[in-house]
């Protein structure tokens, strides 16, 4: 099972180098379910595995000028100060069974199902075939920061980096050609994972070893997606990839809920 989870943070950064988002939605599964972690502690690794990696993919977008250091703050400030704080003081005070009747619902289930939840959505959003909308008549620079609240508050919970939110988000609401939106939330969610991960680091105790050497591999997996990119099709790897996103989705919220 370890040997299947490597190879899978190997597809994690992949993932992420071809389309600028969605490793945290495969990196908590392989956490779980691979590695065998607690979920709350899978969400604090996977912040700092989709971090490293996201930073290291956002630097060659910064050379290529594909990065909106304006957006990236705007969006990045309320989101860090979400997703610190959540993680910080939110995650650490959640009971671990919150009711048992009629049935019991633990911090797992709300964590995991939350999660799954939100993999399903995204799924639908990648699957679904994406029309062209409306040009935003202005840069809507309130709207924008919302947006990095709520994206961050999300984060905090469930550990995911909010790619999958983010880059739709930017498009819609700054009018970023697509390739800059994707540069920019890698970067965003760069910022946002470590510095949420901080927050993880005055709660809990932190295997560095396992930690780092799953992040190795995925930092060689986002090469690998950065060289792979240009033979394929986005529309066509999108919709692949919302296939598997919502399988594992489905997966997770039958594990949790029927086949506990």
């Amino acid at each position: 099972m370890f040997l299947a989870g490597y190879v899978c943070a190997l597809f994690v950064g992949v993932v992420l180098g071809l389309l600028g988002g969605g490793g945290s939605i495969l990196s908590i599964p392989i956490l779980v379910y691979l590695f065998g972690l607690d979920p709350v502690i899978a969400s604090a690794y996977s912040l700092f595995i989709v971090g490293i990696t996201s930073l290291v993919g956002a630097v060659p977008k910064y050379r290529d000028h594909l990065i909106n250091l304006k957006t990236a703050i705007l969006f990045g400030i309320p989101s860090i100060i979400a997703i610190f704080s959540t993680r910080t003081w939110i995650v650490p005070a959640l009971p671990e069974v919150f009711f048992t009747e009629p049935f019991v619902l633990t911090k797992r289930l709300v964590l995991l199902g939350l999660f799954a939840v939100l993999m399903v959505l995204a799924a639908v959003t990648m699957i679904r075939e994406r029309r062209p909308g409306p040009e935003p008549q202005r840069y809507r620079t309130f709207l924008v920061m919302v947006e990095g609240l709520l994206i961050g508050l999300l984060t905090g919970l469930v550990g995911a980096g909010g790619g999958f939110l983010i880059i739709p988000a930017l498009v819609l609401l700054t009018g970023l050609p697509f390739k800059t939106a994707v540069g920019t939330s890698l970067f965003i969610i760069a910022i946002n994972s470590l510095l949420g991960f901080a927050g993880d680091v005055l709660n809990y105790v932190v295997d560095w070893p396992f930690l780092l050497s799953v992040t190795a591999v995925a930092v060689v997996g986002i090469f690998v997606g950065s060289s792979l990119m240009h033979y394929f099709r986005g529309a066509s790897l999108r919709k692949a990839f919302g296939w598997l996103t919502l399988a594992m989705g489905v997966f997770i919220l039958l594990r949790e809920t029927v086949f506990f």
